[in-house]
């Protein structure tokens, strides 16, 4: 039986796609999970209206977020047989027609030119309001402020006011930014030149206030469509407006749960009051979700269930499509260090059994935090890139430090503790531990440059030992001069060009992609949410950036926190977005629920949990819950055949080369790394820093020793008044 080609569109579709599809026309709004196939809902709409002959490609004009959506709808529309619809971002939409325009509302002249960046004007409007933004950081926070203010139609006289009721985390004080706001009008306008939040701005005064530009459009464009709908901000939403010039042929797809760009100015209030505001809109809910497993999908439920405000009036209950997969972990370790080298491992591990590492992902609430992994990824030997974001020693911010502290290396006293040091050495570009900035790119400058500190203090820890020969003393604290070159050996490490890699990105970056495999990390209070989020509406977006990560997982997803930042630190909180936990088998898993799921496993009762014990995994360092009768000594995904002649050896061995070289134990290898060793006894120096907690630098010193101990040499042997002078 012959189909028509509107009715093999439907095909493949289920039913909640297909009443997307065929809704009448007019104004239609499309609540779309994550997963639940909206570009395929939203092309499919179109293709069977072109097919059925309700509309001309040529007149429809779908509006996303990112050229790459807009490239991938085009294509999907051409497969579908149906090629002229025009797909753009709104920017590139805007710029179209008003460069189309120009000569009628320019009077002849051509248009400005257009900012690719506005730093340089900013800084300069700010020296005419009497700032000084040498800080290039606060000069991007100050830009930032301006796009908001811009994008949600507040005029330079109207921004204190606005910004105080938006509860703005401002750069300067409100009125300094308003008198850098209109500054920077004056010097844009004296210099010619237009500014990208302007190019949307005269779309809508060509519409508005010329009728033969407004006539002329809106015979172009007759049928739109809006994906990412959530994420419009009131000058995107105007234009929408000017476009449709009182039409209501609009299909609208979004998903509130997924509003994380409201700093921006982006607002899900369009989406929540569509049907409100257009009476007799089509309302239809995609929530069968063919991404995640239903375990995955599960936790998902559970961590956005708990959201207030207007957002939760559409929250959508996915229902996992996909076979049954693994449970979510949730892992906690001791510090940022270890939770890193853990998740390095567990990537090799993937590797090795054949996941490709371009779908694994480590996704963080900050750029700051990805250097700890760039680390542990590169000295674990997996390949990796990062997301949106410059690589750690690549910041502009990182560089500048790494150079004042190579200088002060002359001017520092050699015998200055080398924390100190290097607090002392980037006083010089404007860093001070006691003057955190408030968010945004101060922050997140301020975040990177204490980072370097916490890697000051992390390699003081580790003595330096000396060659032979060289002092009679085996080892000496670490000095400014050290730190720099385990600097630039860092650097060089980590630059290693690579084209198939894990995916590192912060969770803002990762909107819109996914993975077999993905790692949610640095999950405590203050890290996600942010310190920063005081406000319920701050705090609730953060919950949904949560979402928003857990969704991007396919098949295994694993959630971790640190209960310190470096080794001894002060304790942290998990956060406070992480569902209840489901002890009832020994380990830590984040419980799972929702339509179409296996139910939650229900808290611990109060006694239970006063009985619960918590124990580490031998093998990773990972702290587990237990019960007192379980002897939990390991996770279940972690192997466990140990030598316990073996580790007694090398725990004797750690303590004499401890006691020589003056450190305590674990600054020579941790228990797990030592339970480790016991469990897989490796034979070779690449097997060795496959380790968790072995990197270059303890291969180098311990590596021949732990071999040969592995290899069944005695501890005397291996402890020679040498080898212990001079471990390396």
């Amino acid at each position: 039986m012959a189909y028509s080609a509107a009715e093999q569109v439907l095909a493949g579709l289920d039913a909640e796609q297909r009443a997307a599809v065929t809704a009448p026309a007019g104004a239609v709004c499309v609540l779309a999970g994550a997963g639940t196939g909206k570009t395929r809902a939203i092309t499919s709409r179109i293709a069977y209206r072109a097919h059925r002959g309700e509309i001309s490609p040529r007149h429809v004009l779908a509006v996303t977020f990112t050229a790459r959506a807009a490239a991938e709808l085009r294509s999907r529309l051409t497969t579908l047989g149906v090629p002229g619809v025009q797909a753009r971002t709104f920017h590139a939409a805007a710029l179209r027609q008003v460069r189309y325009f120009a000569p009628r509302l320019l009077h002849g002249r051509a248009m400005p030119e257009l900012l690719d960046s506005k730093i340089r004007l900013v800084t300069l409007a700010a020296a005419r309001a009497g700032l000084r933004t040498t800080d290039r950081a606060a000069a991007r926070d100050l830009a930032g402020e301006l796009e908001w203010a811009k994008s949600s139609l507040v005029e330079p006289g109207e921004y204190a006011v606005a910004a105080a009721k938006a509860n703005r985390d401002t750069p300067y004080e409100p009125a300094k930014v308003a008198e850098v706001f209109a500054a920077y009008e004056t010097v844009k306008r004296s210099a010619g030149v237009i500014d990208f939040e302007d190019v949307l701005r005269a779309a809508v005064w060509g519409i508005e206030e010329h009728p033969d530009v407004a006539e002329q459009v809106r015979a172009q464009y007759r049928h739109f469509v809006v994906d990412e709908y959530q994420d419009v901000n009131p000058l995107q939403q105007r234009l929408l407006e000017a476009w449709l010039g009182g039409r209501d042929d609009l299909t609208v797809v979004g998903d509130a749960s997924q509003t994380i760009y409201s700093f921006t100015g982006a607002t899900s209030a369009y989406l929540v009051d569509f049907p409100r505001r257009r009476r007799g809109a089509t309302v239809v809910r995609l929530v069968r979700d063919y991404r995640s497993t239903p375990q995955v999908v599960g936790l998902a439920n559970a961590v956005i269930a708990q959201a207030r405000g207007t957002e939760a009036r559409l929250r959508l209950a996915l229902v996992g499509q996909r076979p049954p997969g693994p449970e979510p972990e949730l892992r906690i370790f001791t510090d940022e260090p270890a939770e890193a080298n853990a998740v390095a491992v567990r990537c090799r591990q993937l590797v090795a059994a054949g996941t490709p590492p371009r779908e694994i992902a480590v996704l963080f609430r900050a750029n700051a935090q990805s250097e700890a992994y760039e680390k542990a990824l590169a000295e674990a030997g997996v390949p990796y890139v990062v997301q949106g974001a410059e690589r750690f020693f690549e910041r502009a911010e990182v560089r500048q430090a790494v150079v004042a502290l190579r200088a002060a290396v002359r001017s520092i006293p050699g015998e200055t503790p080398l924390p100190a040091a290097v607090v002392e050495a980037l006083a010089a570009v404007g860093w001070s531990p006691d003057a955190p900035p408030p968010g945004g790119a101060a922050r997140e400058r301020w975040e990177a440059l204490a980072a370097l500190v916490g890697l000051a203090e992390e390699y003081a820890a580790t003595p330096t030992v000396l060659p032979i020969g060289e002092a009679a003393a085996v080892e000496r604290p670490a000095t400014l001069a050290d730190f720099t070159d385990e600097l630039r050996r860092r650097a060089a490490q980590q630059h290693v060009p690579t084209v198939d890699g894990v995916t590192l990105a912060s969770l803002h970056s990762a909107k819109g992609l996914e993975w077999d495999a993905v790692f949610l990390v640095g999950l405590a209070e203050g890290t996600l949410p942010t310190g920063f989020a005081k406000t319920v509406e701050q705090v609730e977006e953060e919950r949904r950036l949560l979402y928003v990560g857990v969704t991007r997982a396919r098949e295994q997803l694993w959630l971790s926190y640190a209960s310190a930042r470096s080794p001894g630190g002060r304790p942290r909180r998990p956060s406070r977005f992480l569902p209840q936990l489901d002890r009832s088998g020994g380990t830590e898993r984040a419980s799972a629920g929702g339509p179409g799921q296996r139910a939650p496993a229900g808290p611990a009762r109060r006694g239970e949990r006063r009985r619960a014990v918590v124990v580490s995994c031998r093998i990773c360092g990972a702290t587990l819950l237990a019960g007192p009768d379980r002897k939990l000594g390991r996770c279940p995904t972690c192997p466990s055949d140990i030598d316990d002649e073996l580790l007694a050896r090398l725990q004797d061995w750690r303590q004499r080369v401890a006691g020589a070289q003056r450190v305590p134990p674990y600054v020579v290898f941790t228990d797990a790394t030592l339970t480790a060793l016991a469990e897989r006894r490796p034979g070779r120096p690449e097997e060795l820093i496959a380790i968790a907690g072995i990197g270059p630098r303890k291969l180098g010193l311990y590596g021949d020793s732990v071999l040969a101990l592995v290899d069944g040499a005695p501890v005397d042997a291996v402890c020679s008044e040498k080898t212990l002078e001079n471990p390396s």
